[in-house]
């Protein structure tokens, strides 16, 4: 999830359903209102009371529209909006879902017009722009240098190892070059992302017991959460590389490289190099 969107707290119109709370407040109103009545009957004592079976269907109807509500809430709330719902949240800030886009994908642009409402060169602006080009773009970076006019837009592309061919770069370019995208004054050149690779060696300790089927996968699992993280600007942690390999059956990791957390400048990507893990044995 988007990270703005993710820092946000759980929504409160959302409620955290309970059949059996749900139940027990009806037996409790049932019961107060055969008092109330002048009846003499213990609501639910047992469970083939006809009362007790009438109020659990109606407790599980109950259970099922709060549910329905609690999607319909859903719905409306660009966090959890999925498929043609989110669509149309999209739609209100005038973006439109690309061929094959993601919810998630789509759910960042929608974040990125929302920034970049202000037609005024913002990065926001810029790179919304360049975001709708096409799904093949990972990442788009926007640095002015200083006040002035110069505009580097830097392109992360999914293919081709992260790096975006001409044709790509072309059609960014064009994009963000018309005239209802390009403040007049700006001067953009558009990039494609560079690349600092960095290897990774790390011991590992497994849980006793464990196979060591839970270790062969180790570096696929580092390398596959790391493509799904990869951004420009965004810095490789020592702290990130010890949580990504503490997988279930992992019990201890020791970073041997990179020596410092890695800190990625703005217009450079992060890629990972030889990845050595070696393991350790066991441990409890």
């Amino acid at each position: 999830m988007n990270d703005y969107l993710a820092s946000l707290p759980y929504p409160a119109i959302i409620e955290t359903l309970d059949y059996e709370a749900i139940l027990a407040e009806m037996v409790a109103d049932a019961a107060a209102r055969f008092v109330a009545a002048g009846i003499d009957y213990d609501v639910g004592e047992l469970e083939t009371d006809p009362v007790k079976i009438v109020l659990e269907a109606a407790a599980y109807r109950e259970l099922n529209l709060r549910a329905r509500a609690n999607d319909v809430a859903r719905a409306q709330i660009l966090s959890f909006a999925r498929a043609a719902d989110l669509d149309h949240l999209a739609g209100f800030y005038e973006v439109e879902r690309l061929e094959d886009e993601t919810d998630e994908r789509l759910r960042g642009r929608v974040v990125d017009a929302i920034r970049g409402r202000s037609p005024a060169g913002s990065a926001y602006w810029y790179r919304a722009a360049a975001m709708a080009v096409d799904t093949n773009i990972r990442d788009v970076s926007v640095q002015r240098a200083g006040d002035g006019p110069a505009l580097i837009v830097t392109v992360l592309s999914v293919d081709n190892d992260g790096i975006a061919d001409q044709a790509l770069l072309d059609a960014v370019e064009a994009k963000i070059t018309s005239d209802p995208v390009r403040v007049v004054s700006d001067d953009i050149t558009v990039a494609a992302a560079v690349f600092d690779s960095i290897d990774i060696a790390a011991d590992v300790w497994l849980i006793e017991g464990v196979p060591q089927g839970v270790f062969d996968a180790l570096e696929a699992t580092l390398r596959a959460a790391w493509d799904a993280r990869q951004a420009i600007g965004l810095d490789l942690t020592r702290s990130w590389i010890t949580a990504a390999l503490h997988q279930p059956g992992v019990q201890k990791v020791e970073i041997g490289a990179p020596a410092a957390d890695v800190i990625a400048v703005d217009n450079r990507a992060v890629a990972l190099g030889t990845v050595t893990l070696t393991f350790k044995g066991f441990a409890r």
